[in-house]
């Protein structure tokens, strides 16, 4: 069973005095129902469970008044061996994106207060025509990714004080011991490889078995692809799955910021900005903007138009490349795409840290590649697929920009050069 920090933010809402309805949204299949209902049956005596995908007929439920005791009646009535105590249930609706109403319902249940409610979808901001009412300001969101590294490394054995302990080097930016080191990058490039999908992660600690992670890998890009001929409006259908599969064509190239005509020789920001924020909305994908200047604000610094498009977990990234990619990244040799996958697993592990993403490109000369706030000041990060690649474009940025702090994040120890903290490239999850 993989451990998941989000379980203890559901603890910390169930504690509020205050609580609204509680809204989990993220991508399809990084764990969202397991562990809602792992938190439901380990935490409420009456626990009432109800998805719109499974089960269409619970959307009558919901068809007629949204009164909180109507939907008590009707829920008595449709749900089978439902017990609906007040202050002592938990209605968990599923899916919820597949029932609009259910979303303005949730404004009436969290201002009626004797039931707690989760609600949880993967394609919450797809079908937002379609909700009459939102209850904004009557619900708490979250939202749940696939694993990120730490959650990999617990579901592989490893336990929170050696994190710790690893952790502790990188605080006093020394030297790890190197039998440590080597083992943490083997992690590492087997999280590469892995992602963070809960279903390949069980697979992969249960048989360590790349062939059955990429079926799998493969199987959840096809429902990817099935949601997106589902749910995707008319041409948007054909437009969003073409800048879908285009993600790696994009990231082999050494500029790597998003062109439409790669998707299409006519593509156009016209043609498809909406398409991509379709795959954005459906959790698929990670957007990292170009800077103006690298200073702070960095959100009020950042251009619109220009970014880079990663993908949210690498593992599936790695299974859209060409066959035998797995084996390149274990044995370190992946040639064009090598810096891609190295940018795209740190660009998801700043994400999955609940930081926006931005890098800097000047005239095509100078580029760094993240900037994030870090300990209040801004902060240059350059990522290296091999330890002992020069930080021209970063060292050049920090000195005419006037940028304090910057971090190389390689596949070597520890080190410091020109006012550059080198950290072994796995302690990101630290940023």
């Amino acid at each position: 069973m993989l451990q998941r920090k989000i379980y203890q933010s559901l603890l910390e809402w169930k504690n509020q005095k205050e609580r609204m309805c509680l809204v989990v949204k993220g991508a399809r299949q990084v764990g969202k129902t397991f562990i809602i209902d792992k938190f439901a049956r380990e935490n409420y005596e009456n626990y009432i469970y109800m998805n719109f995908d499974e089960s269409p007929g619970y959307k009558a439920i919901f068809d007629g008044d949204l009164d909180v005791e109507n939907l008590i009646k009707q829920i008595s009535l449709r749900v089978p061996n439902a017990s609906i105590i007040p202050n002592k249930t938990i209605i968990f609706l599923d899916e919820i994106q597949n029932c609009p109403n259910a979303r303005t319902a949730l404004k009436f249940l969290s201002l009626d207060k004797r039931f707690d409610v989760i609600a949880s979808g993967s394609l919450l901001g797809i079908n937002y025509k379609e909700v009459e009412s939102f209850p904004v300001g009557y619900t708490e969101q979250i939202e749940m990714n696939s694993l990120d590294f730490e959650e990999f490394l617990w579901a592989n054995g490893i336990t929170p004080q050696s994190i710790l302990d690893v952790r502790d080097y990188f605080e006093k930016k020394q030297v790890v011991p190197t039998a440590i080191h080597e083992r943490m990058m083997s992690l590492f490039k087997e999280y590469i490889v892995v992602g963070g999908m809960p279903r390949v992660v069980n697979d992969f600690v249960q048989n360590h078995n790349f062939a059955n992670v990429l079926k799998i890998q493969k199987a959840i890009i096809n429902d990817y692809q099935d949601d997106i001929a589902k749910y995707a409006e008319g041409a948007e259908k054909t437009k969003a799955r073409a800048c879908f599969l285009s993600i790696p064509k994009h990231l082999s190239k050494d500029y790597k910021k998003f062109r439409y005509s790669l998707v299409m020789p006519s593509g156009s920001l016209r043609k498809y900005a909406g398409s991509l924020m379709w795959l954005y909305d459906a959790g698929i994908i990670n957007f990292c903007h170009n800077l103006e200047i690298p200073q702070l604000p960095l959100e009020g610094n950042s251009k619109s138009d220009i970014f880079k498009v990663y993908m949210k977990d690498t593992g599936l990234l790695v299974a859209m490349l060409d066959e035998g990619t797995q084996e390149d990244i274990i044995d370190g040799n992946l040639g064009i795409y090598k810096g891609a996958i190295y940018e795209n697993i740190i660009a998801d592990m700043l994400a999955k840290k609940g930081k926006k993403l931005y890098y800097f490109e000047y005239n095509s000369t100078l580029e760094v590649d993240f900037f994030i706030r870090f300990e209040k000041v801004i902060t240059a990060i350059e990522v290296k697929s091999a330890g002992n690649k020069k930080s021209k474009s970063l060292e050049t940025v920090m000195n005419k920009y006037n940028v304090k702090k910057g971090i190389k994040l390689a596949p070597s120890n520890y080190g410091r050069k020109n006012n550059i903290d080198i950290f072994p490239i796995y302690m990101a999850m630290f940023l």
